[in-house]
């Protein structure tokens, strides 16, 4: 049996791998990007599910547009407008199952092989590796403890413009430092890319969950152009297994994407989408996400000063405004992929920085996820970690 090539490339994800160890009771898993499953409202959603079939069951059952449940769709328009501060319609969107669909389709549209796709110096692993299938070649743009540094990206434009055509950003909470872009960095950036015709994805699944500060607006509110590609996602505010997401682009960005889609899944999930629309319609949305911000917050506080107290010296990490990750650096010679198998003996799990850098290197990293683990498994999951940090620096 002969497979294609894009077959041979595909390659497990880390984290996926990872992943599968939140399935044994006794690892604390600080690895994926988890959301707190007690804060699902699965009561709230038997009424839900109850009021979609008895309100439009045949509809629900049935295969939908593709670009997705209309009533739903003119609910994110309002909330992109009062969350993100953007002014959009109902055909500005298309519903995705998840926001890694998204990433994928657009990858598909915009890029072939050999082509330039900037991203942040580190990024999402997901989105590397649904860009990795199209062949392009990675260009990581340098960032610092406020994102992406203007005058690097201004360097790697003069060198790589007429090849670039797509970029990837985080400006929230980003995916793995738990960095956000303040405003002057977004005026600098918008400045720089409206010089430039090709379009920048603004992946955006943690905006709402803010605990300190003030919100910035979103790229896509500072948008003059039509470039900025808007992804926002449910599975942070809601619930993530409904796969259900959203993106908000230029209706001839929004074409292109519904045609490919067609082909890869004809439509999200019909019931899904009526699961998401009449919770929004029956219960306060915003009242559910005030309670995962105050729970996730607490976990944030809880987890940094654990690291203060137990990590040793010369080891940092972020110090998130909001999302789910904190970012730790440990000391230039160790390697946070080597130092996984002494973590895991001591039924802890982290992912290693590594493979959130399309090139590789950067080892001496590691990224802590603190929104699924209750408050005693994040104390005690801490305390282990800090016992082989502290071995590994006795050395």
């Amino acid at each position: 049996m002969q497979f294609s090539n894009l077959a041979m490339n595909l390659k497990a994800s880390e984290i996926r791998e990872l992943l599968k160890l939140t399935t044994m009771p006794e690892i604390i898993s600080f690895a994926g990007g988890l959301p707190a499953p007690e804060l699902f409202p699965t009561e709230d959603l038997k009424k839900v599910d109850e009021a979609v079939l008895t309100k439009e069951g045949q509809a629900a059952l049935q295969y939908g547009t593709t670009e997705g449940y209309t009533p739903l769709r003119e609910q994110i328009a309002g909330r992109m407008k009062k969350s993100f501060m953007v002014d959009c319609t109902p055909e500005n969107i298309v519903i995705t199952s998840g926001s890694q669909q998204g990433l994928s389709l657009l990858a598909q549209i915009f890029l072939n092989p050999g082509d330039v796709v900037l991203v942040e110096s580190p990024t999402y692993l997901g989105a590397i590796n649904a860009f990795k299938l199209c062949g392009p070649e990675f260009v990581e743009v340098p960032t610092d403890d406020k994102g992406i540094i203007p005058e690097e990206l201004e360097k790697i434009l003069a060198k790589y413009g007429d090849r670039v055509r797509m970029m990837y950003v985080i400006p929230e909470f980003q995916n793995p430092t738990g960095i956000t872009w303040p405003m002057e960095r977004r005026k600098a950036f918008m400045d720089i890319i409206n010089r430039y015709d090709f379009p920048v994805l603004e992946d955006d699944p943690y905006g709402e969950l803010r605990f300190d500060g003030d919100k910035v607006p979103s790229l896509k509110s500072m948008d003059t152009k039509g470039n900025i590609i808007f992804l926002g996602s449910f599975s942070k505010i809601l619930m993530p297994g409904l796969r259900i997401a959203w993106m908000v682009a230029d209706p001839t960005i929004i074409d292109k994407v519904v045609k490919l889609k067609q082909a890869v899944d004809l439509q999200s999930s019909s019931f899904g989408q009526r699961q998401t629309s009449f919770f929004i319609d029956m219960y306060d949305l915003d009242a559910h996400v005030a309670k995962i911000k105050e729970l996730y917050k607490k976990r944030r506080n809880l987890m940094c000063d654990s690291m203060k107290e137990y990590f040793p010296e010369g080891i940092t990490f972020t110090y998130p405004e909001g999302g789910l990750f904190t970012w730790v650096t440990l000391p230039e010679g160790m390697d946070a992929k080597e130092l996984m198998p002494k973590v895991l003996a001591k039924n802890v799990a982290y992912v290693p920085g590594g493979p959130f850098y399309p090139h590789g290197g950067n080892a001496n990293h590691f990224r802590l996820n603190y929104s699924n683990m209750p408050e005693e498994r994040i104390v005690e999951g801490i305390k282990r970690l800090a016992e082989v940090l502290k071995e590994e620096l006795a050395k």
